[in-house]
């Protein structure tokens, strides 16, 4: 309960203090709660004499639990405990098993040559030997040849002599033994049939029929003859009639022997405008006929051609467009935050026409590339005016043409 103060009169005035914090708690207090003088404490008039001291009230609700208090500072660490008795020490345990043998080592590498050893000490002097046997004196003073030497290394090789003269021719040689007997020949073919010779001469007369004899058996079916020579060539017939034209056939597939094509992706946010956005992370461009550099693609012939572009857009409006010879083709607005803008045109081109991506101006740059999104420029060559057109160029000439250096005004498609 709040302290009284006495007053000048005798009479305790109270705490009205003790009011405004309850008024300003965060969880109000039920009416139960709430003292007498702070509900009627702009109660004007005298005040009485205070009464005797009511009995006490029963206890109020709960009140509801208070915030989270701060997390305590850790306390310190305690001591470190003694060290534990040791204990006994256990029973011996099984010898194990022998393990398996090991799988042998590799053998050493050869060891090195040691070094030599010192010369040993000079050993004592031997004995004189005994004196040999006198000499006797030859019978004649003529020297005695002594025995033959070994004999010396060859001597070098000479030089080559002069060839010899020829030899007179040997007698002639005996007759030699009749050699063995050959396989038969192949046989010869048949030969030609001979001329018919002259007619008979007969003075015969006709005799008495004689009687008739019996039939014959069958013979046997006779080889095929040979083929008869190849007979002269006719002379040439007369030249027929021209015959109908016939109708024009269906035009055959067209298979061109250079294609183009090519795809790529943005680097860097927010693009320069007027100008043609470089997309510079090259994804395909085997032909080189777009130029990661300025952002512009060059037609390599005449045909048909499909560009489509699909852009990311960030917190900003976005407005591109696609341009074909500084004229925009098609344009594309996305004033929602977030969101893609895309477009996929079919186009006419001449060879060396130019093709590129534009944004309008700088407060409506919206084009927007990260790790999680992607712009990209795309296009392919759908199919040339004419094969002849496809046969194989030299790209450089159309390559190398500078595009200018100034800014491409929007205009009106």
């Amino acid at each position: 309960m709040p302290t009284d103060n006495m007053t000048q009169g005798g009479f305790a005035e109270p705490d009205l203090s003790y009011c405004q914090m309850i008024l300003e708690a965060q969880v109000p207090p039920t009416a139960d709660q709430v003292p007498w003088f702070c509900i009627c404490s702009a109660c004007s008039g005298n005040q009485g004499q205070k009464g005797d001291r009511g009995d006490r009230g029963l206890p109020g609700v709960p009140g509801s639990p208070g915030p989270r208090g701060l997390t305590g500072l850790p306390g310190r660490p305690g001591f470190t405990g003694r060290p534990g008795i040791k204990g006994e020490k256990g029973d011996a345990g099984d010898k194990g098993d022998a393990g398996p043998a090991g799988v042998s080592g590799p053998k050493g590498d050869r060891g090195f040559k040691g070094e030599k050893g010192d010369r040993g000490v000079d050993g004592p002097m031997g004995e004189q030997g005994p004196k040999g046997e006198d000499g006797q004196c030859p019978d004649t003073c003529e020297p005695v040849p002594g025995p033959a030497g070994e004999p010396g290394l060859p001597g070098p090789a000479g030089a080559r002599g002069l060839p010899g003269l020829n030899g007179e021719p040997g007698p002639k040689g005996m007759k030699g033994d009749p050699g063995v007997a050959g396989e038969p020949g192949v046989p010869g073919a048949h030969g030609e049939k001979g001329d018919q010779g002259p007619q008979g001469l007969c003075d015969c007369k006709d005799g008495a029929p004689g009687a008739q004899g019996q039939t014959g058996e069958k013979g046997e079916k006779g080889d095929v003859g040979p083929t008869g020579p190849q007979g002269p060539t006719g002379a040439t017939g007369h030249k027929g009639d021209q015959g109908d034209m016939g109708m024009t056939g269906i035009p055959g597939p067209c298979s061109p022997t250079v294609q183009s094509a090519f795809s790529a992706a943005l680097l860097t946010a927010y693009p320069l405008p007027s100008r043609p956005v470089s997309f510079k992370r090259v994804i395909y461009n085997i032909n080189l006929h777009y130029n990661p550099d300025n952002g512009v693609y060059t037609a390599p012939v005449n045909g048909t051609y499909v560009f489509s572009y699909h852009l990311q857009v960030s917190t900003r409006m976005l407005k591109v467009g696609l341009f074909h010879n500084f004229e925009a083709v098609v344009r594309t607005t996305t004033p929602v935050d977030m969101n893609t803008a895309s477009q996929q045109v079919v186009m006419s081109l001449s060879q060396g026409d130019w093709v590129w991506v534009q944004v309008k101006d700088t407060t409506t740059n919206g084009m927007f590339t990260g790790t999680e999104a992607s712009s990209t420029f795309s296009g392919f060559l759908l199919y040339p005016d004419k094969c002849d057109d496809m046969i194989g160029r030299d790209f450089s000439e159309n390559y190398s043409k500078e595009f200018p250096d100034h800014d491409i005004y929007w205009g009106t498609p």
